[in-house]
């Protein structure tokens, strides 16, 4: 087993033993199970997905941030980590609408143009987690 804990800055979304944690790493996705080498990760917007001891999987929402393994306890410290379970769909489908609008226009320049691209990938991230979408779950 490997404790994991899962930090967002407004609170602590997970805390306790699982079997394994699979994350979305900046170069793929990564998973950590007892006795994993010691590391440090970035990690992408996309699903974060742990396996309680004895349960089934929970899937969250995350929109990067850092993983670290040292002696079986894994530490996400992610800049945003939403339960599927909570996440909110009507508000995910006003957000990918709304950044998809402004994508639209043609007036952004590059910087705003990155920001609209990230909230529309957030938006789809929440939006295939609270929809339970398999492929979202590899």
């Amino acid at each position: 087993m490997i404790n994991v804990r899962i930090v967002a800055p407004d609170r602590e979304v997970f805390s306790g033993a699982a079997e394994s944690l699979r994350a979305p790493g900046l170069e793929g996705s990564f998973q950590v199970l007892t006795g994993h080498a010691p590391m440090i990760a970035a990690i992408e917007t996309g699903p974060l997905f742990v396996e309680p001891e004895g349960s089934g999987r929970i899937a969250f929402a995350t929109s990067g941030g850092f993983v670290e393994v040292l002696d079986d306890e894994v530490t996400v410290l992610a800049e945003t980590a939403e339960p599927a379970d909570e996440i909110d769909e009507d508000r995910a489908r006003e957000a990918e609408e709304r950044a998809q609008r402004r994508l639209e226009e043609s007036d952004l320049d590059a910087e705003e143009r990155e920001r609209y691209e990230a909230a529309l990938e957030r938006a789809r991230n929440r939006l295939r987690l609270a929809m339970g979408d398999v492929a979202a779950q590899r």
